[in-house]
């Protein structure tokens, strides 16, 4: 964000840390560099959206929809994805340790200097290393 722990509207929905967004509407929203950790975005709409550098840790991401949604250098530990659909999505050189991903959607995603350090990662999942 611009202006550290400030708070701003997207798309109607106020971005913060611990926001409660579970279920909302952020397709192809610019989200790059906020700070949402741990916020409720369950079953939330995110393909397309950016996302890259956006601080993510804690934050429960459980049915949310991140097809083609762009987190390259976002922070993602200690969060939880499961069962989110990230199809086509870029997480190059995110930080994923001690995610949750068990039953994520990862088909075509980027995952190129991802730290994947006790991740829980989908059965059969591969970075390509």
């Amino acid at each position: 964000m611009t202006s550290e722990n400030q708070a701003r509207t997207v798309n109607g929905y106020t971005i913060e840390p611990g926001a409660r967004l579970s279920g909302a509407n952020l397709t192809s929203a610019d989200l790059s560099g906020v700070d949402l950790s741990r916020a409720d975005l369950s079953s939330a709409h995110l393909s397309g959206a950016n996302l890259s550098g956006a601080n993510l840790t804690g934050t429960t991401l459980t049915g949310a929809d991140l097809t083609d949604a762009n987190l390259s250098g976002a922070q993602l530990s200690d969060s939880y994805l499961t069962g989110a659909h990230m199809t086509g999505s870029n997480l190059s050189d995110a930080d994923l340790s001690r995610a949750n991903m068990r039953g994520a959607l990862l088909a075509g995603a980027n995952t190129t200097g991802a730290i994947l350090t006790d991740t829980y990662l989908p059965r059969g999942f591969s970075n390509g290393t």
